[in-house]
């Protein structure tokens, strides 16, 4: 699901890029309603007339850029379902490499933060700063700045190792339905459900997992799962794959 809001109600803005002053489009990706509002009230406030396109989930997330990759700034929940650790932000830089993509995140420690700025973060932004403080960091990353918690110092090295890194050159290549069913294949759901899930043929699907299979350097789902295990942020993140699937 996703909704587009406009925090400042008024005349109908004009398009992106057609004219000076019309703030900016900023993405907001989470699972939580509460904490997207509070997250665009704080934005918000700091940054004007900014526009804000809401989603709840990655697969809403890849529908909405089909219309806002233009955007100025992702700012994309570490933690949804459908993410699975790093993958989402993998696929995300390298199929959009001209979005900038912040995570958000109440996961916030030094090796966490790390890995995403190794995966291509513009920015990392606590959830448990208060209000002032995410607008700060906002507006400096919407000016080109590399932000972190203040905990962690943005020049630090990042933190990924050469395996993880390659595995997520590779999902980059992956079209955005063909990382819908990843996704599912990464929490052991069967073609069947899959085909149901997307409202597809279960052939279809079967299309999708031998181009994904062939673009991972996978031989099965197994393999599958086990390279995105390299990106999980915590090894549970990943389904077992149901016996006789591939």
């Amino acid at each position: 699901m996703h909704t587009e809001v406009d925090p400042h109600p008024g005349p109908p803005p004009t398009a992106l890029g057609t004219a000076p002053h019309t703030g900016f489009q900023i993405l907001v990706v989470d699972d939580h309603p509460l904490y997207r509002a509070a997250l665009i009230g704080a934005i918000a406030t700091a940054c004007g007339d900014s526009r804000f396109v809401e989603a709840d989930s990655v697969s809403a997330l890849l529908s909405v850029l089909e219309g806002h990759a233009q955007a100025d700034l992702l700012l994309l929940d570490l933690n949804l379902p459908d993410a699975y650790g790093f993958s989402a932000l993998a696929h995300l830089r390298g199929t959009y490499p001209g979005l900038p993509v912040a995570i958000v995140s109440a996961m916030h420690d030094r090796r966490t933060v790390r890995q995403a700025l190794a995966f291509g973060a513009q920015g990392f932004v606590s959830k448990s700063a208060d209000a002032k403080t995410i607008g700060r960091s906002v507006q400096a990353i919407l000016r080109g700045e590399l932000v972190t918690p203040e905990t962690l110092d943005a020049e630090s090295e990042s933190e990924a190792d050469a395996g993880a890194l390659a595995v997520a050159q590779r999902l980059a290549q992956l079209t955005p339905q063909q990382f819908r069913v990843f996704g599912m294949l990464c929490a052991g759901r069967l073609n069947k459900q899959i085909a149901h899930d997307l409202q597809i043929t279960e052939a279809t699907v079967k299309a999708h997992m031998t181009a994904i299979l062939r673009k991972l350097g996978a031989n099965n789902r197994t393999q599958a799962a086990l390279l995105a295990g390299g990106l999980a942020i915590a090894p549970y993140a990943i389904g077992p794959q149901p016996e006789g699937a591939d």
